[in-house]
């Protein structure tokens, strides 16, 4: 005789289809954090390879900086009168009491107060005086407001211009050359700085130096 299949009851079917609906909206919610998973780890992947173009772009666009130059120098020694400076142009050492005002100058600048201006975290860009005026504009537009000095240079330089802060030099070739606006971003008020953050106005201009 053979047996009959049990007609499952109501309440048996509405907890199968409760279970149905349970592991539906479990397969939903795995569905969903798996997508939401996914999406995060496409933002730190894109974040990061970003930050690493980023890194990149801004490297060349600084240009290499190995080139600089680095001397030993301390702060503070005040002297009157002229300095026989070691290097052309200076990067440091004794210097007048009075900074130079930072700014662009067409003439050649008092190297005693040039100096001071280095100590207080300026960034001196020299040049050969033949350097076409081209040039010079494009240099003085690579310029930030403040804590910068331009001017021709009428003693030796190794190149035809010079970028010098205090301690630190760059000799480059071109106004073009990418490293002229790393140099800046890099020293200027940067870590190599004696006195950063003192003035760079309130000193002498050419006109007024005291140095003779």
């Amino acid at each position: 005789m053979s047996k009959q299949s049990k007609t499952p009851s109501a309440r048996e079917q509405r907890l199968a289809e409760a279970r149905k609906q349970a592991q539906s909206a479990e397969r939903r919610r795995s569905l969903i954090l798996a997508g939401a998973a996914a999406l995060v780890i496409v933002f730190i992947a894109g974040a990061v390879g970003w930050a690493i173009l980023s890194e990149r772009d801004d490297r060349q666009a600084q240009g290499d900086l190995s080139g600089v130059k680095t001397y030993e120098y301390s702060g503070g020694n005040h002297v009157e009168g002229k300095v026989d400076y070691k290097e052309s142009p200076p990067v440091g050492g004794e210097h007048n009491a009075i900074w130079l005002n930072c700014g662009t100058y067409d003439v050649p600048l008092p190297n005693e107060h040039a100096v001071h201006s280095l100590e207080h975290g300026a960034v001196w860009i020299t040049y050969d005086p033949e350097l076409p005026e081209a040039d010079v504009k494009k240099l003085d537009q690579a310029l930030p407001d403040t804590y910068t000095l331009l001017s021709p240079y009428e003693g030796d330089m190794d190149s035809k211009i010079v970028l010098s802060a205090w301690g630190t030099q760059l000799s480059v070739d071109s106004a073009d050359d990418p490293r002229i606006k790393g140099f800046i971003k890099e020293y200027r008020q940067g870590p190599q700085t004696p006195e950063p953050g003192a003035a760079c106005t309130g000193g002498v201009t050419p006109e007024t130096s005291l140095v003779k």
